[in-house]
């Protein structure tokens, strides 16, 4: 069935769907979902409570959405697929139908656009980083993974929503039509200076302390154990810089083994207590050590606070940084000794103020306005098209 949007004053009822809840991908849905219902538009929320974080669940009840779906997704195939697609097509066929059906990563991306022949709402998909992204995947699995996808969107997807140049340029590596793509940069909150001291005192950090920063999951595509590892190589070149890494995880137990075995208990920070936008006022460097990214929420957020970055060359780190100037981008080839020599140079005094003062100039440049814009125009497109 196919709707007007004049028919309910000019906005639209969309569906947003995501199945994991952190990193970048859930924040990316919730501002997405704020910011779309500030406009006057209809949203609902599906998320899964399979791996749902507390704080995810509280801050999208606190929307005051008309409708946020709980739908048990698990990130794995499998059986319990079966359920979950039935409880979505349950939500998306009631009797006031969708303009707009938004999956975000791969499993809502996939149960929410596959579906039977006919008129249907728009189905729009965002990946937050293709799984054949993941240089650790192999051949086979990115021969699978890739032949999902790529069957995926030429049948299914109405259209595929990429948020950095390298992830668009992935996604046509994978036959993904040109027609169906657009390039829509995540946009994050102005940041949160006052913070600085607030986190810094938290540690015992001293505001003229030089101070790296990290924030993720702990999980293998973030690559914690790389930077714990670059920082005990540049700790003798450095003896006053310290780390704060913000973040949880699979990993973690292992990373708190490597920060005690590398002997800098007392200059490497690990928690949880803050979010990105407040973590990153304390920092004077990002390090962003990933092994795969589409475009990192961290990234801009640091970018929108005028900080240098330091990152392997991944997903939409040339769009957040421009390289050796606001930041370094070294090899994503595991080789420790360049993150660390990038480390090293990035703080050096002279260095250190020209990159900041490159990052300060383009702090303007990654407005949430301007992604609720291009999304809001995008569906409009959609709806619009016979």
């Amino acid at each position: 069935m196919s709707i007007n949007p004049t028919d309910i004053g000019g906005g639209l009822r969309i569906l947003q769907v995501l199945e994991p809840s952190g990193g970048g991908s859930g924040r990316h849905f919730l501002d997405l979902c704020r910011g779309l219902k500030e406009r006057g538009h209809h949203v609902e929320a599906v998320y899964s409570p399979v791996r749902a974080e507390d704080a995810f669940v509280r801050e999208l009840k606190s929307l005051d959405l008309p409708a946020v779906h709980a739908v048990a997704m698990k990130r794995s195939p499998g059986p319990s697929d079966i359920a979950a697609f039935r409880a979505l097509r349950g939500i998306i066929n009631r009797a006031l139908p969708f303009h707009i059906v938004h999956g975000h990563s791969s499993k809502a991306g996939a149960l929410t656009r596959f579906r039977l022949p006919g008129r249907h709402a728009p189905r729009v998909y965002t990946p937050h980083a293709f799984r054949t992204m993941d240089p650790t995947l192999g051949k086979a699995g990115r021969l699978v993974f890739g032949t999902i996808e790529t069957i995926l969107a030429k049948m299914f997807t109405d259209h595929l929503v990429c948020v950095s140049e390298d992830e668009y340029a992935h996604a046509r590596s994978l036959g993904v039509p040109e027609r169906k793509l657009s390039v829509i940069v995540n946009g994050v909150a102005p940041p949160l200076p006052d913070m600085a001291k607030t986190v810094r005192a938290s540690f015992g950090i001293p505001m003229d302390a030089f101070v790296f920063g990290f924030v993720g999951r702990l999980s293998p595509q973030k690559a914690p154990e790389r930077l714990i590892e670059a920082f005990r190589n540049a700790a003798s070149r450095l003896p006053g810089a310290q780390l704060i890494m913000v973040g949880a995880g699979e990993l973690e137990p292992k990373i708190r083994s490597a920060i005690a075995e590398s002997g800098l208990q007392k200059r490497i920070r690990l928690t949880s207590a803050f979010t990105g936008p407040q973590a990153v006022a304390a920092f004077d460097v990002l390090v962003m050590p990933s092994r795969y990214e589409a475009m990192s929420y961290v990234m801009l957020e640091a970018a929108a606070a005028g900080k240098p970055i330091v990152s392997t060359d991944v997903g939409g780190a040339s769009t957040a940084i421009d390289k050796d100037r606001s930041g370094l981008i070294v090899p994503n080839d595991g080789d420790i000794a360049k993150l660390a020599n990038a480390m090293v140079e990035s703080a050096d005094p002279e260095r250190y103020r020209h990159l900041s003062a490159a990052a300060q100039e383009r702090m303007s440049d990654f407005s949430m306005e301007q992604m609720i814009d291009k999304t809001e125009a995008l569906y409009r497109r959609l709806v619009a098209r016979p």
